[in-house]
């Protein structure tokens, strides 16, 4: 276990490596890069919806989403239906910026499941499945 552990340290680790190092160039952190990731992955959802996938509190998503907007990575609209929600999505800027950290974490990924056969993917999958301690959390790769 503290094998698997520490493997996990390590991984994340260096997972985090390259991004961190282009995040760096615009004075971002990790919040940054999570918040422009799931952002990304999901236009036009709420700042609700984003405190609840990041688990951070609404005062630092508020920091994040502040610098973010204010350096135009980030835009908002109001809600077609409740216009006090605000409606998050990635300019331009917003969008070539996760391109960039994606691209590079993807390379990483691509190249570790290419050395090993699908059951080890597939296990892997598994894996951190199992890590995940939200049923919600899994439930959205089921």
């Amino acid at each position: 276990m503290r094998q698997a552990i520490e493997m996990l340290f390590f991984a994340y680790r260096d997972f985090t490596s390259g991004p961190d190092e282009i995040l760096r160039e615009f004075g971002f952190g990790r919040a940054h890069h999570r918040a422009i990731y799931f952002i990304g992955r999901h236009p036009n959802q709420t700042v609700s919806n984003l405190l609840g996938i990041l688990r951070i509190t609404k005062q630092s998503l508020n920091r994040v989403l502040g610098q973010l907007i204010r350096e135009g990575f980030v835009s908002q609209s109001p809600g077609k239906q409740d216009r006090r929600q605000r409606l998050l999505q990635l300019t331009e800027k917003g969008r070539m910026l996760e391109e960039r950290l994606t691209e590079n974490q993807r390379q990483r990924i691509a190249a570790a499941f290419s050395a090993v056969d699908e059951k080890a993917v597939v296990g892997f999958r598994d894996v951190l499945l199992g890590v995940m301690t939200s049923n919600e959390d899994r439930n959205r790769f089921e």
